[in-house]
């Protein structure tokens, strides 16, 4: 049901944006929404690092799976369980460039015996390596639309993704990764049982907005004519607060925008959210250095504290009314008097 209504809630979209550039609202497609969009993103963002940085960690609670640092003849694994900054670095590193833990993943089946049997799992490691480097590759490329001269580096980047120099216009490498990594993650939900019943229309429906985007930009590259000009020069007029809408820019590219559009101002109330939060993650970002310091709660305060023996004799008669065994009874009238 999820992955229904996340097609039929990007198909509305998509018609939403057909319809408005047919009846040229171009003002509102190209300028209204794009604004509010990006100021949606911006503020969305900074309001969730805000409140992870002011959530208080007052224990080291990092995740490990390696040696933690312990007598001099013990190798330390210190990546995986880093005591040191140096280490943390190393482990953020590796975590957000090549999803180091996502690396580890293993497939568990049960068999005949019953046996529980385990396997590698990489795919899902290498098709997200795959799908988050394009993202990025795609995004600098695009860069090129909101510079007035475009730097080095997005120029190496645009010339490495198409070196292949498939077609006319040439092939990028990246369009035809971004599209089979979507795809991919989008059947591996409905196709696997178990993802399946854990998936909401939430997981769903950023994948399929993802494969709009995508979809568009490859329609708009490949297969329809765009005026390339009026392109550079609307996303010009944007980021320089002036706004112009050229003509014959063609109804795409208005699909393709104001998809784009969507995305960022979801993008804070999603989990699509994490890319700013891996930053903020204690179980990634803390040394485990727990048996070297004593790590101490600030929120503790003191306590008025009570033996066992006090509690007793605080609720002595209480406790004999309820039967509960007492470790001290009380004194016989007759030897207290004894004793006087």
């Amino acid at each position: 049901m999820g992955a229904l209504l996340s097609f039929v809630g990007v198909s509305i979209l998509i018609l939403f944006a057909v319809i408005g550039a047919k009846a040229n609202m171009y003002t509102l497609l190209g300028v209204i929404i794009p604004y509010a969009a990006v100021a949606i993103f911006i503020v969305g963002v900074v309001i969730r690092v805000v409140r992870w940085g002011r959530t208080p960690v007052p224990f080291r609670i990092p995740t490990t799976c390696g040696q933690q640092k312990s007598l001099p003849w013990i190798k330390q694994n210190k990546i995986e369980n880093p005591t040191s900054t140096a280490g943390v670095i190393a482990r953020m590193f590796f975590e957000i460039f090549l999803f180091r833990s996502l690396f580890r993943n293993v497939k568990t089946e049960l068999r005949d015996g019953p046996k529980l049997d385990y396997a590698s799992a990489k795919w899902l490691w290498f098709v997200g390596l795959v799908f988050h480097w394009s993202f990025l590759v795609i995004v600098v490329r695009h860069m090129r639309f909101f510079l007035e001269k475009v730097p080095f580096l997005i120029q190496l980047a645009e010339n490495l993704d198409g070196f292949l120099q498939i077609g006319v216009p040439g092939l990028y490498m990246t369009d035809v990764a971004i599209i089979g990594a979507v795809t991919f993650l989008y059947v591996r939900r409905v196709v696997i049982p178990q993802i399946h019943y854990i998936s909401l229309p939430a997981d769903y429906f950023p994948l399929v907005l993802i494969l709009g985007i995508c979809g568009s930009g490859v329609l708009m590259r490949y297969f329809t004519k765009v005026h390339i000009v009026g392109v550079k020069a609307f996303t010009m007029g944007l980021v320089s607060f002036s706004p112009k809408i050229p003509e014959g820019i063609g109804t795409i590219f208005w699909v393709h925008i104001f998809l784009i559009s969507v995305l960022l101002a979801y993008f804070p109330f999603s989990k699509l959210v994490h890319m700013a939060g891996i930053f903020m993650s204690p179980t990634r970002n803390m040394m485990n250095n727990s048996r070297m310091v004593r790590h101490v709660n600030p929120w503790d305060y003191p306590v008025k504290m009570r033996t066992y023996a006090e509690y007793e004799d605080a609720f002595r008669d209480k406790m004999k009314a309820a039967g509960l065994p007492l470790e001290k009874d009380e004194e016989p009238v007759e030897q207290s008097e004894e004793k006087e």
